[in-house]
């Protein structure tokens, strides 16, 4: 008869990432991890360029940030051409061994037990910091989750470029001691198939077990503050302005509906370059449609801003809005999908491939539309922004279907199974 036994707990967990801050999906997702492990008995740490997260439980080196000058530097020249100069290989190296030591440092600094990267071994934002990543755990043997969110093969920026035996070397690496887990099952495919690593998915996902407060005080002046007119509908796009956002579509929605609304845009451009944001600007007022761009008062956090205004976080603009759309072409997963069912709110989903196949078939309810926007997703709009206790109905639907495949619980045991397939089971005495 074998004893019983545990998994083990109170381990200290090292995340590593090029931030930890802001409203990105890798940031937020990281939250829920550590959120997930500390309910398990673990605690946690953090190796960044840019993080919001406790200092004293935090190691900040400002070069393993995407937007760091020295990164910015490399980037320019590594996803440019096909030749790679000199100087460049020479600067890569010297960051790749500063940052190396600085996560030896971590690690001692912390007695990390398990390092957890947080798509630094993913897409190469930061080419110095992947390799440092890969050396490090080539010369100790490191435990090591690597949480993939999207691949550079996925992004076509990353297609032309000098750096193939960079990317091949650490994007991500094939080591012994690495953990790969995956958030669509489209990514363990490619993953297996490019480089024969084996992988678990754990998909995104949202607190279900506890729903949200409803809102409070605070929030009665947000769509004042957001420029929305007492008559006007609250449609919230909460994405980045970037290009596969597809955000167009969004703001082709809107002028077909030919109602009073407004489109709230939540994030900034993030770490693409902004002239699409102004082309998406140029487009709204071509097309006659209302747009609020808000990101300089939607935070993680509520607060002031420096001129006095009430900053708001996600959450309190999920919960004032009459619809959600959410238009990409290409996401990792989707974390604004699990955020409107999350807040019950009716959604409009263009069919991005990871939607229809790991989303979709699990029975939610929205109004979805094949890469543009048609008539009968218009009569579909209309007919439920006239009809909201329909969209209540459809809403409290997707909620069920959501707490049984993107709960926290799902989280934690696909945690559980990585952990004991790095450190094995305690036996309980």
């Amino acid at each position: 008869m074998t004893n019983l036994s545990r998994v083990p707990s109170n381990l200290h967990i090292g995340f590593v990432s090029t931030r930890f801050a802001g409203t990105d999906g890798v940031s937020l997702e990281a939250e829920k991890w550590a959120t997930t492990l500390e309910l398990m008995g673990h605690t946690c740490f953090y190796f960044a360029g840019e993080a919001d997260t406790p200092p004293e439980q935090s190691r900040v080196v400002p070069e393993a940030f995407f937007g760091h000058p020295e990164i910015n530097a490399v980037q320019q020249v590594a996803f440019a051409s096909r030749m790679r100069p000199p100087e460049v290989s020479r600067r890569v190296s010297q960051l790749k061994e500063y940052l190396k030591d600085e996560l030896y440092a971590f690690v001692k600094d912390f007695e990390i037990d398990l390092l957890l990267v947080e798509n630094a071994l993913t897409i190469p934002m930061n080419i110095p910091l992947g390799m440092a990543l890969t050396q490090f755990i080539v010369e100790t043997c490191f435990p090591t989750i690597a949480h993939h969110h999207d691949f550079f093969w996925e992004r076509k920026r990353f297609l032309t470029n000098c750096v193939w035996d960079y990317l091949n070397m650490s994007f991500p690496p094939n080591l012994p001691s690495i953990r790969h887990v995956v958030i669509n099952s489209s990514g363990r495919h490619q993953l297996g198939l490019r480089t024969g690593l084996s992988s678990i998915l754990i998909p995104n996902v949202m607190d279900f077990d506890n729903p949200p407060p409803p809102p409070d005080d605070y929030t009665n002046d947000l769509r004042k503050d957001l420029g929305i007119g007492p008559n006007e509908k609250f449609i919230l796009q909460p994405t980045r302005v970037v290009q596969r956002k597809g955000i167009e579509h969004a703001i082709e929605l809107l002028h077909s509906l030919e109602i009073d609304a407004r489109l709230v845009i939540s994030h900034a451009s993030g770490d693409e370059r902004d002239a699409y944001e102004q082309r998406v600007r140029d487009f709204a007022d071509m097309m006659g449609v209302s747009t609020a761009f808000v990101a300089d008062i939607i935070h993680p956090e509520r607060g002031r801003t420096d001129d006095g205004r009430k900053i708001y976080t996600l959450g309190d603009t999920y919960q004032k809005a009459d619809l959600v759309t959410y238009p990409s072409t290409i996401e990792g997963f989707g974390n604004a999908f699990l955020e409107a069912i999350y807040y019950r709110k009716p959604i409009v989903v263009n069919s991005y491939s990871i939607f229809s196949i790991d989303i979709k078939p699990k029975g939610f309810q929205i109004i979805e539309f094949d890469g543009y926007i048609t008539q009968d997703t218009v009569q579909q709009v209309c007919y439920l922004l006239e009809h909201p206790t329909l969209a209540e109905q459809m809403a409290e639907t997707n909620y069920l279907f959501a707490k049984r495949y993107y709960s926290y619980g799902v989280l934690e045991r696909g945690l559980q199974t990585l952990i004991v397939d790095l450190f094995g089971v305690d036996p309980i005495t």
